[in-house]
């Protein structure tokens, strides 16, 4: 999500003729695009603002003028006490408000004018831009329609917010009420990016399958008559039938929105990705009731079946948190035996932070920093070990795969399996954008290698098979 909109915060700012550089210090504006999710995740950013002052004070010292944001969660949580924190940060915007970026960079400059100019800066609002309003009207509404490429893979923005309140997270928080985007507003977007290269798309939102978007003026409901909205799944069916567009892929979920509709997408959408990030926290059900998620670990396993049964090759991905407050070791043991059942190619795992304001800071029974490091390295080395032991089961398959960027070396090329592996290819640069079936002969830690076998798509023409050569093609790597 931030990924996005930081690509269109940069879409705003450019008719004010700022374009990205990859080093700050010839930057004229910095932006942190800031999580909240994690403690440490938020002192980092007083860490990287702590390094961007002396970069601002020597561009001062030249004549020139650095701007300074923080945008995004942390900005939304802790809004003035970042500039309290921070004095040298110029701009303090929500998630919900980066569409008033020209307005508040505009103020910022002002008050810089001022104080070059030796001015009294009386009002408060000058020392420091600060919006973190949660605006009536969506953000959506005011930005450019026109957005720079993103590249063969994208991402697209669906559905932002949480109505869920676990009470470990703050989402809700500094993200907002549940809101959903309109179809024909998506599916524009989409062919946007199709248009500019795009050959992939992810699909984004706090609880992505949550979606419920008003649906084209056109549509009908399965009985025939008018469809007021549309679920994530029936949004898929919709957008797979863009010319151009290969792969879909969501992200995140959450178990109560795996509904019947976009479990059957699954099956039945040959653009969908066979990898899902489906997040469960715990394997235990009074660990999960501590939480709010409003689901069972059994809940979890029959959704996990169906999907199995719709699409025998989907694989998992999903978000763990340890130590959570009042965590016993038969909790935890609960967890290592889901995971074990379950298996996942991936996986993200974490310590349990508190985090200001959330139910979970306040609750009895913390769990021990010690206790919590030893379960968290016991739940990683299994997940290494699965992921480890899927990867290795990728070596002889073949895989169709999107090559998405140039490799390291001459004549190499890196693109993305269906599980979203890397893997690297020795393949002319034409392919770029182009899916290719790759044997897989060699698995690395972090990446796989392979020999590319045949075409079956090109950047200008992803679905035109390739009949220059009628066989096997056999690129050594």
């Amino acid at each position: 999500m931030n990924v996005y909109d930081s690509a269109r915060m940069a879409d705003v700012l450019a008719p004010l003729g700022y374009a990205p550089t990859d080093n700050p210090a010839d930057a004229d504006m910095v932006i942190l695009n800031t999580c909240h999710i994690r403690e440490k995740a938020a002192e980092k950013v007083y860490s990287e603002l702590g390094r961007l002052r002396p970069l601002k004070s020597a561009k001062e010292a030249e004549g020139g003028r650095m701007v300074i944001a923080v945008a995004g969660c942390v900005a939304q949580a802790e809004g003035a006490e970042v500039l309290r924190r921070a004095p040298h940060v110029d701009i303090v915007l929500g998630p919900q408000t980066y569409h008033r970026l020209p307005e508040m960079v505009a103020r910022a400059h002002r008050a810089a004018v001022l104080s070059d100019a030796g001015g009294k800066i009386d009002d408060p609002s000058l020392r420091g831009v600060l919006d973190t309003d949660f605006p009536v009207e969506s953000k959506f509404d005011h930005l450019p329609e026109a957005a720079a490429p993103q590249g063969i893979s994208a991402f697209l923005s669906v559905q932002e917010g949480c109505d869920k309140f676990c009470t470990f997270c703050v989402v809700p928080y500094t993200r907002g009420a549940e809101f959903s985007r309109s179809v024909a507003e998506i599916e524009a977007e989409a062919r946007r990016l199709v248009a500019a290269g795009a050959r992939e798309i992810t699909l984004l939102g706090q609880n992505v399958n949550a979606y419920h978007g008003a649906a084209p003026r056109t549509a009908s409901g399965p009985g025939g008559g008018a469809s007021a909205e549309w679920g994530l799944g029936r949004l898929i069916r919709h957008l797979a039938e863009i010319d151009g567009l290969l792969r879909i892929r969501y992200t995140t979920s959450h178990p109560r929105d795996m509904d019947d509709e976009l479990i059957d997408a699954h099956g039945e959408v040959p653009a969908l990705m066979p990898f899902l990030h489906l997040p469960v926290q715990s394997g235990s059900d009074r660990v999960l009731a501590a939480m709010n998620r409003r689901h069972k670990v059994d809940d979890y396993r029959r959704i996990v079946d169906r999907l199995r049964e719709r699409r025998p090759d989907l694989a998992l991905s999903s978000d763990f948190i340890v130590g959570f407050p009042g965590e016993s070791d038969e909790d935890f043991a609960a967890t290592l035996r889901l995971v074990a059942e379950v298996g996942y190619a991936q996986a993200f795992s974490f310590k349990y932070s508190p985090r200001p304001g959330t139910p979970a800071a306040a609750m009895p029974g913390q769990v021990p920093e010690p206790v919590k490091a030893e379960r968290l390295d016991a739940l990683q080395e299994l997940l290494r070990r699965q992921q480890a032991a899927f990867n290795e089961a990728t070596r002889g398959r073949t895989l169709p795969v999107l090559f998405e960027r140039r490799g390291r070396y001459p004549g190499q090329l890196v693109g993305r399996s269906p599980y979203m592996q890397a893997v690297h290819v020795a393949a002319p640069d034409e392919l770029l954008g182009a899916v290719a079936e790759v044997a897989i002969d060699s698995v690395h830690t972090n990446s796989l290698g392979g020999t590319m076998l045949t075409r079956t798509g090109t950047a200008s023409d992803p679905q035109a098979p390739d009949t220059r050569d009628t066989e096997e093609e056999r690129i050594p790597i």
